[in-house]
């Protein structure tokens, strides 16, 4: 069974950072993928940013420039420094990450973490 957890969501102003957490636990995980989406009310979830296992990242044009996914592989653990935050990165921000099963890959998903940026 693999289980993904995020933390560090909160309330911040604009203009403020914030640092989101994410571990990914389970016996005998090979992970290839982990990265986050996010979804404000009334939208779609839409990606944030993503990380390989070759430490590449790709990011959301919105969030480029301000937002950084780094990676501990040993820890299966992913972060998400968020800078100069606005109210419109407001959402629930979900981590995923993308495990290698004895067929294809299976996609394991966190149970969101809150993110309200407003002064």
């Amino acid at each position: 069974q693999v289980q993904v957890v995020e933390s560090g969501g909160d309330l911040v102003q604009p203009g403020g950072s914030l640092r989101l957490s994410c571990a990914a636990s389970g016996s005998g995980l090979s992970i290839y993928t982990m990265g986050w989406y996010r979804q404000a009310p009334g939208k779609q979830r839409e990606l944030v940013a993503f990380i390989g296992s070759a430490g590449d990242p790709v990011y959301a044009s919105s969030v480029k420039g301000r937002f950084a996914i780094s990676r501990d592989i040993a820890k299966n653990t992913v972060y998400l420094q968020m800078n100069t935050l606005k109210p419109e990165d407001t959402a629930v921000y979900y981590c995923y990450a993308s495990v290698r099963a004895n067929v294809g890959t299976n996609v394991y998903w966190g149970q969101g973490t809150q993110v309200t940026v407003s002064s």
